[in-house]
C-alpha cells in the first residue's frame, strides 16, 4: 500500500510540472489591455455575446500572422438555468506565426445584416516577438 501511495505522489508531482512548464494561456477581454507575446504561442479572447438576439462577434485578422485554432461559446449562468435570452461568452483562441505587430478586429453584429454605426467593433494590437 505504501508503495502505491509513493508511485501516485509521484506521477501528480510529474503531472503537475509538466503542465507547468506549458504554460498557461492568457485570455484578454479588454481591447485596451496590451497583448504581448511570443512566436507560436497561444492567447484567448473572451467577450461577451448573445446569440440567441442573433449577434456574435465576427472576427477580422491577418492569417499570415495569426491562426484561429478555436471559436467557441460558453453559455452563462443564467442560460444554463434556463433563462430566456441570456447571453453567455464567446472565446478566440490564437496562436502566433511570425514577429510582428497585429490587430484583430472583432465586430458584434448580425452576419446577415450591413453595418451599422451602432454595431460594437474591439480592435486587440498584439505585438509579437
Amino acid at each position: 500500500m505504501e508503495r502505491f501511495l509513493i508511485l501516485v505522489s509521484v506521477a501528480v508531482i510529474a503531472t503537475s510540472l509538466v503542465a507547468g512548464c506549458a504554460g498557461e494561456v492568457q485570455t484578454y477581454t479588454d481591447s485596451g489591455q496590451a497583448i504581448s507575446i511570443g512566436v507560436n504561442q497561444e492567447f484567448v479572447i473572451a467577450l461577451g455575446s448573445n446569440p440567441t438576439t442573433g449577434y456574435g462577434w465576427q472576427e477580422s485578422y491577418d492569417e499570415t500572422v495569426l491562426e484561429l485554432v478555436e471559436k467557441t461559446y460558453k453559455p452563462g449562468e443564467e442560460a444554463e438555468q434556463d433563462v430566456v435570452g441570456a447571453g453567455g461568452i464567446e472565446y478566440f483562441r490564437f496562436k502566433t506565426l511570425k514577429a510582428g505587430e497585429t490587430e484583430i478586429t472583432l465586430a458584434y453584429k448580425r452576419p446577415w445584416e450591413e453595418p451599422t454605426p451602432q454595431d460594437t467593433t474591439k480592435v486587440f494590437t498584439i505585438s509579437i516577438k
